[in-house]
């Protein structure tokens, strides 16, 4: 291997550092979240004892919306970093979720996309509580996204369990 391609080679692998500003910044849209979550919490408590059924648990599912982003969020952190720029080294952390380290690139697409399913799951139920501030246009093409997404997940895990299907089979031989 000459020198120019040892370097070469160096050199692009240190490359892959460059992602870690975009983790930093998943962090600080996480932050943000918290504060729109705290908003939101402090905002309702007020009419928490006169609000209807139906607006409180609008309310909640706005809750559990931003918490399953921020969810999101930590798993593209934590798994993004790790595959693509470097091993956390956390030691035996009590609190190391089970899952980290062990997600690859493919789990993680399957992990995005059910956070997202999720995600659009609840905006549609949200819709559903509330349908008569939307129009019959916007229900429908909620359900629309939603049903995409749905069938985009379902797309994806078959085409994961395709492949790995196949590459049993070629180990196999």
């Amino acid at each position: 291997m000459s020198q120019v391609e040892k370097y070469m080679e160096r050199f692009l692998f240190a490359s892959r550092w460059l992602m870690a500003p975009f983790y930093c910044g998943l962090v600080i849209a996480l932050f943000a979240l918290l504060i729109k979550f705290c908003i939101d919490l402090v905002a309702f408590i007020p009419n928490i004892f006169v609000a209807k059924d139906t607006a409180l648990i609008v309310w909640i599912l706005t809750l559990i919306d931003l918490s399953l982003a921020g969810n999101l969020l930590i798993i593209v952190i934590f798994s993004g970093f790790e595959n693509f720029v470097s091993k956390m080294d956390i030691g035996d952390h009590e609190d190391k979720p089970g899952w980290m380290g062990k997600v690859d690139f493919g789990g993680l697409k399957l992990k995005l996309v059910a956070s997202i399913v999720a995600i659009s799951a609840i905006q549609l139920l949200k819709t559903f509580m509330d349908i008569a501030s939307v129009t019959e246009q916007q229900a429908f093409w909620q359900v629309v996204v939603h049903l995409t997404f749905v069938g985009s997940g379902v797309l994806l895990a078959l085409m994961d369990w395709i492949s790995g299907k196949a590459r049993a089979l070629h180990e196999g031989h």
